[in-house]
């Protein structure tokens, strides 16, 4: 299977003229699949920041800087698991615009890297997160890919304090790439991780992932990047981001889960 770390996307020119398909009906803000002008035979997703619905709890910034932050990120430290994203005028103004992985009109398969199993069945080579109850009453056990890009997708959560890494915000390409999507509440300086990703909770820090976090650290350190950022996200979320790298490379393991606000987002899937 392919892996998507240290792989660079090929470069996507994502400035062409904005032509809106229509909008995504699950959407908890506004959000609309339309294709771009110089992107020849595929689709974006765009998100205008005017219809962003206020969060008390991000109370500063927007959910398009920060889905435009999660990319820089990615490419900064070399995940690359976050589909090339800009922040740019268009339609309905300024907004975030990202290349949409597979066809928006056809089925995606999202259970390839979160499921659900019958209870304490946890498939070879998975991770079991927790249990419950379908709206039907069938016991079963929410579970996620033990794959290796998988966990390199765990570290960079931690590092953007991504409080909502949902199993359907985990996609693999017709190629086994793993892509990863919906950064609109990352980066808080509050600490608010919440992700079905928790089956290494504990567990050293691959040499790989240790690698980016370093290379991150470095390029925060560096003005060009943390002017990068500070364009799209507010100076105490960059401050915070590079205590949080710090300090997962000064500990050396995958956060757990804090007893102290939910964990895991709601709907997981």
């Amino acid at each position: 299977m392919a892996t998507s770390a240290d792989a660079t996307p090929s470069p996507v020119d994502l400035t062409g003229e904005i032509e809106v398909l229509g909008r995504v009906a699950d959407s908890s803000n506004h959000a609309v699949v339309a294709r771009v002008s110089t992107v020849p035979g595929g689709h974006v997703i765009y998100k205008p920041v005017r219809g962003e619905r206020p969060l008390w709890d991000f109370p500063e910034g927007t959910l398009a800087g920060r889905e435009v932050a999660a990319q820089v990120v990615s490419e900064l430290g070399g995940w690359n698991v976050v589909p090339p994203t800009v922040l740019r005028d268009g339609p309905m103004g300024p907004g975030s615009v990202q290349l949409w992985i597979g066809d928006p009109f056809e089925p995606v398969a999202d259970d390839v890297v979160v499921d659900l199993v019958p209870e304490g069945r946890t498939p070879d080579g998975w991770h079991a997160v927790f249990d419950g109850e379908t709206p039907s009453g069938s016991a079963v056990t929410v579970v996620h890919s033990g794959a290796a890009d998988v966990r390199s997708l765990a570290v960079l959560d931690a590092a953007i304090n991504n409080s909502d890494r949902k199993g359907s915000h985990c996609l693999r390409d017709g190629d086994g790439r793993l892509w990863a999507i919906d950064h609109g509440v990352t980066f808080s300086p509050i600490p608010k991780l919440r992700t079905v990703l928790w089956g290494w909770a504990g567990q050293p820090i691959t040499p790989a992932d240790v690698t980016r976090l370093t290379r991150l650290r470095e390029a925060l350190a560096a003005d060009g990047a943390r002017e990068r950022l500070l364009a799209l996200l507010p100076g105490a979320d960059v401050d915070a981001l590079a205590q949080r790298v710090q300090r997962l490379l000064d500990r050396g393991v995958h956060p757990y889960p804090s007893p102290d606000w939910p964990s895991v987002p709601w709907p997981p899937l």
